[in-house]
């Protein structure tokens, strides 16, 4: 099944149900008004849901629309609780060894993770506004999920099932704000404006055998003016799994349903499929060349992020932004 959120009946959008190909899509308002609503009670919602889904790819809907990527907010235009791990640690191994830092042993063990803004989460289509191109503009290509209500203490064997949806991100960061940040000890705020995300999340049910339970087995693309920055498999080299972030996430305390939990940037040993954000590809110059000749992007610049199934055909659609100065907006 592939939900989606239109840009209508205020910030928290309208719920849609989208076909297989992201062509069609019907209201679901007598169902569940938004993606929140739906999910605070998904025992009921879901098979509801993937009748109209089922009906849907059927062409069974007479109210169905054509579907157009402008028109779409996030998935889940806001929400609760956004929280982004690192979990692909050699792409933290890497970050390090440009700056000539040493990798602590614990970060092979325990995955770093940070709260970031869930008060507004953007479209698919919605441009990268930043006040000053100085800051370092860097998108971050990852896939999240979306948890049901998560216990504390939940093991990461216990917490696969509570993984509902899935979905890609651009995980946009300012770079060169994070130092100062990262300085005072407290973490990032400044330095992590609002995440993008695709058009559609999906149930894992809909990724066939790539969704293994706790990772998807599939290249996540990212490219920049028209040129491939990267397609590192998502699957490979993943240190930590979306079931032990979870678990780690939930230590202390309980993830309410609507929990967005990201990957951190999908990154592969060695880099060979390129790289998912600005900052690995810096990172790889500076160690080759002693500094990196790769800038962040500027205003006028296009990042598109998408995942492709066995088939060729896009799985979440296609995040296609373009960076924009606040002045302009």
């Amino acid at each position: 099944m592939k939900l989606a959120s239109i840009k209508q009946g205020g910030r928290d959008g309208t719920l849609i149900v989208v076909d297989r190909d992201l062509k069609q899509a019907v209201t679901v308002s007598a169902i569940a008004a938004t993606l929140q609503a739906a999910l605070d009670n998904w025992t009921t919602t879901r098979p509801k849901l993937e009748a109209i889904y089922n009906d849907l790819i059927a062409g069974r809907c007479k109210d169905a629309f054509e579907l157009d990527p402008k028109m779409l907010a996030a998935p889940l235009p806001r929400g609760y609780h956004w929280v982004d791990g690192s979990a692909y640690v050699t792409h933290v191994e890497l970050v390090r060894k440009a700056r000539g830092a040493e990798l602590p042993e614990s970060f092979w063990h325990e995955p770093l993770m940070y709260m970031g803004a869930s008060d507004a989460f953007i479209g698919p289509r919605d441009p990268i506004v930043v006040e000053d191109e100085s800051w370092g503009i860097d998108f971050e290509a990852e896939v999240a999920v979306i948890t049901d209500d998560v216990p504390a203490g939940v093991t990461a064997d216990q917490a696969g099932k509570h993984i509902q949806l899935i979905c890609i991100v651009n995980d946009i960061s300012l770079r060169n704000l994070i130092p100062a940040e990262l300085a005072k000890q407290f973490g990032f705020y400044q330095s992590k404006p609002h995440t993008a995300f695709s058009p559609v999340v999906v149930t894992p049910d809909e990724l066939g055998e790539a969704w293994d339970g706790a990772k998807l087995h599939r290249p996540l693309v990212a490219t920049l003016n028209g040129r491939r920055i990267g397609a590192p498999d998502a699957g490979r080299d993943m240190t930590f799994d979306f079931t032990q972030l979870i678990a780690h996430a939930a230590k202390s305390r309980g993830l309410m349903a609507g929990t967005v939990v990201g990957s951190g940037t999908v990154s592969n040993v060695g880099s060979e499929d390129g790289s998912c954000c600005l900052a690995e590809v810096r990172c790889l110059e500076t160690i080759a060349d002693g500094k990196p000749s790769t800038p962040f992007m500027s205003f006028g610049d296009r990042v598109q992020i998408e995942m492709f199934d066995a088939r060729g055909d896009s799985i979440f659609g296609q995040i296609d932004q373009e960076v924009k100065p606040l002045s302009a907006t």
